[in-house]
């Protein structure tokens, strides 16, 4: 009799077993979990285990956005974009939070994992996994907001500097700035103060040494006004010295006007903003120049276009610029910047980052010949008619469309160590 009971129990309790697992199975979660486009590292992957990360867009159910900016506080924005696609075409959410400053990286790729998981709810929301799903508030809510007494004003400081060098060679730099902004809804203002000192030295032989030295200082600021949605205006005044540029002082103030064909609110996801400046800068020079000149006072304006896109498809950003001088218009320069990244096939990205200038603007060159010791450590600026530099890579990946797994053995593949907040 006690055998048969026990037989029965027994029964009982594989059979119970094996009725809970069969009801959802961890592979059958797995199965009905979305699947998520994003560019997500090993932490995000970790935390977010309830969908299915892949590796193209097109595969995806949802797939996020994300895009930052700048803060007035020296923080940064985050913005998410979740798009629907296939049974949730036509659900589109927008997600943002910032962070402060003085946050460490685990902060804020915490708070950046609780912000996915508050925008995947609604459509976790609409699979059987939500069954598995607690959400809690941890923090009481306070009735009232106490008033900013730096009325939004921001102050930073910071100083750096590096040494490195060997038997035959040494090189220091000193860096600093102190910068103060405010940044509201109706106005920009921006003051920064920075200097550089950076010294090198080369030991050829007992009798040879070959040393060069580049100073600057720079006093910025920058007041910008809110017009409308569209319209902005403001201006920029600078004095700085650099030896490089063989300015013993420069003054410049330029006033402007900007306007966005796209609204500013639009401005995470896409930009075309025209600026027109125009205004007077007095240049006093360490060395008499090729013109002639130890000093002059100049009259010059500006004339910019940037256009910024972010789509699933990739982004684009580029900006063109052309200026010159009123008293001749042939000391001009026109310059263009771009930065692709384009997914123009499955599993297929082409990056694509460049920029160029036509140098016709060159009014301080040094006129005496140069040592050849100062030309080869670029310690002033030299005659050119063109700048550019690019780069440019192909990227294709195929097999498996998911890409849930995080494995850190012998290594993270997902670059945690190094990076331990990701955003694309």
């Amino acid at each position: 009799m006690k055998k048969t009971i026990l037989f029965f129990a027994l029964s009982l309790i594989i059979l119970q077993s094996y009725s809970r697992g069969a009801v959802l199975p961890a592979d059958t979660l797995r199965k009905n979990a979305i699947n998520v486009y994003m560019e997500s590292s090993d932490f995000i992957r970790k935390e977010i285990p309830y969908v299915n990360y892949v590796r193209e867009i097109k595969d995806a159910d949802v797939y996020i956005i994300s895009t930052r900016q700048n803060t007035g506080s020296h923080g940064t924005e985050y913005t998410y974009f979740l798009v629907g696609q296939k049974s949730f075409a036509g659900m589109a959410d927008t997600l943002i939070f910032t962070s402060t400053p003085d946050e460490t990286a685990e902060i804020t790729r915490h708070k950046q994992v609780n912000n996915l998981k508050m925008g995947l709810m609604r459509y976790v929301a609409r699979t059987p996994l939500a069954g598995y799903i607690n959400i809690t508030f941890t923090e009481p809510l306070q009735e009232t907001i106490s008033t900013d007494k730096w009325n939004s004003w921001v102050f930073r400081s910071s100083i750096s500097g590096f040494l490195n060098g060997e038997k035959t060679f040494r090189s220091t730099n000193l860096s600093g700035s102190l910068t103060a902004s405010r940044i509201t809804e109706d106005w920009k203002i921006n003051l920064l103060s920075e200097l550089n000192q950076n010294d090198t030295k080369y030991l050829i032989n007992d009798s040879v040494t070959i040393r060069g030295t580049n100073s600057s200082k720079k006093l910025d600021a920058l007041v910008v006004k809110s017009i409308s949605d569209h319209w902005s205006a403001g201006a920029r005044t600078e004095l700085r010295s650099s030896s490089f540029n063989n300015e013993k002082i420069r003054i410049s103030f330029m006033p402007g006007i900007e306007y966005d064909i796209y609204p500013y609110s639009e401005s995470t996801r896409r930009q075309l903003r025209i600026l027109y400046t125009a205004g007077y800068t007095f240049v006093n020079y360490m060395d008499t120049t090729i013109y002639n000149r130890i000093s002059e006072n100049l009259w010059s304006h500006a004339l910019s276009a940037s256009y910024e896109v972010v789509q699933k498809w990739g982004n684009i950003n580029l900006v063109a610029e052309y200026r010159n001088y009123f008293h001749d218009w042939s000391k001009n320069n026109l310059s263009l910047t771009a930065f692709l990244d384009l997914r123009i096939a499955r599993g297929l990205t082409v990056s694509f980052m460049g920029s160029g200038s036509m140098v016709h603007d060159q009014l301080g060159l040094i006129r005496e010949n140069l040592p050849l010791d100062q030309i080869l450590l670029q310690k002033k600026k030299l005659a050119t008619q063109f700048e550019y530099f690019t780069s440019f890579g192909f990227t294709y990946t195929f097999g498996s469309i998911y890409n849930n797994v995080v494995n850190p053995r012998f290594g993270n593949s997902g670059g945690e160590m190094m990076m331990p907040f990701m955003m694309p």
